[in-house]
């Protein structure tokens, strides 16, 4: 894929371009927004990410189209993961919902360069070295089981601050409650941080721990550079809007680490199959590619995932009504 300079320039021009809207459009002015609005937002920013993908398409051809539409859809799933975590962050920092939004968008911003660092570590290492798809496969079917271990003990989960946010508050003072949307603030002529900015560290840096299982899964669909970097930024860049879309959702889709965990798995699998077609490891058959299994194709990866993802919600929506309705009848 032989994507001019002038396409990578355009792309991340229209990212930067829809991150300083968001600031100044909707953050400059703490607001909590409506159901509605949240909902136009959302659909705007799911549009310009299908556009893209069509101009991907029309332009490179319906292989990679197909990819990045896998990268995309597999991204935006995972990413409805990380809300979970960012409603437990917000819960545990008391964030009024008022600031929420900027929290997010500083979050996200902070999560999406960090996202294209790990990017471009993962692609030098792949172009350098096959037989990482190995560690990526194995990685995911082991985060594959974790989901599946997680799902099936119906624990509670409990926000705790990771060695990050520690190590802020060690170094810098920091005051006890929230000075309007502020981060920085002068007590008594001393420079203090306020929670604001210890939350909005804390929301990026929690993703970056998602990252560690994204990045192998979105280059298990494609290894691309330029179509991972592209579908990571929109996924993320509409994640705001979809908090609040679905905040207080989130509880009824019951079954979605289930639907992760096969989608990892399934990419999983995925990997250790290009891998072996690969393979330059000297002691796994001699160095020598392992091509009696046929790679998974892109139509048949988009395929599952759309699959799985649409039975997950299906299944966790009828399981909701199932249990409203027989609570009612307990109720009365």
């Amino acid at each position: 894929m032989d994507v001019p300079v002038w396409m990578w320039v355009a792309t991340v021009g229209v990212i930067v371009a829809m991150l300083a809207f968001d600031f100044v459009g909707h953050v400059r002015t703490p607001h909590a927004p409506t159901l509605k609005e949240a909902s136009w937002w959302s659909a705007g920013y799911v549009g310009i990410a299908i556009l893209f993908g069509v101009g991907i398409w029309a332009y490179f051809g319906s292989v990679y189209g197909g990819e990045y539409f896998a990268g995309y859809i597999t991204e935006k799933s995972l990413s409805v993961d990380n809300l979970f975590v960012f409603v437990l962050i917000m819960t545990s920092f008391r964030v009024p919902r008022l600031y929420q939004q900027k929290v997010l968008l500083i979050g996200i911003t902070i999560a999406l360069v960090l996202r294209t660092i790990f990017i471009f570590l993962g692609a030098a290492l792949i172009e350098n070295f096959s037989w990482v798809f190995y560690i990526f496969g194995a990685f995911l079917i082991y985060t594959a089981y974790a989901q599946i271990k997680s799902a099936r003990s119906h624990e509670e989960e409990e926000y705790k601050e990771n060695a990050v946010l520690r190590l802020t508050r060690r170094i810098f003072p920091t005051t006890d409650a929230y000075v309007e949307d502020k981060m920085f603030t002068t007590i008594s002529g001393k420079r203090y941080i306020t929670p604001m900015l210890i939350v909005m560290i804390a929301i990026g840096s929690a993703d970056l721990l998602f990252a560690v299982d994204s990045i192998p899964a979105i280059f298990g669909l494609t290894q691309e550079t330029f179509l991972v970097f592209a579908a990571n930024a929109f996924s993320l860049l509409g994640l705001r809007q979809l908090y609040f879309l679905i905040d207080g959702l989130l509880d009824r889709l019951v079954y979605l680490a289930w639907g992760l965990a096969a989608i990892l798995g399934f990419i999983g699998i995925k990997l250790l199959i290009h891998a072996m077609h690969t393979n330059e490891i000297p002691f796994i058959n001699g160095g020598e590619h392992i091509t009696f299994v046929p790679e998974i194709s892109t139509a048949v990866s988009l395929s599952f995932i759309v699959v799985t993802l649409a039975i997950t919600t299906v299944a966790s929506l009828a399981k909701d009504r199932s249990d409203r309705r027989r609570l009612e009848k307990e109720t009365y």
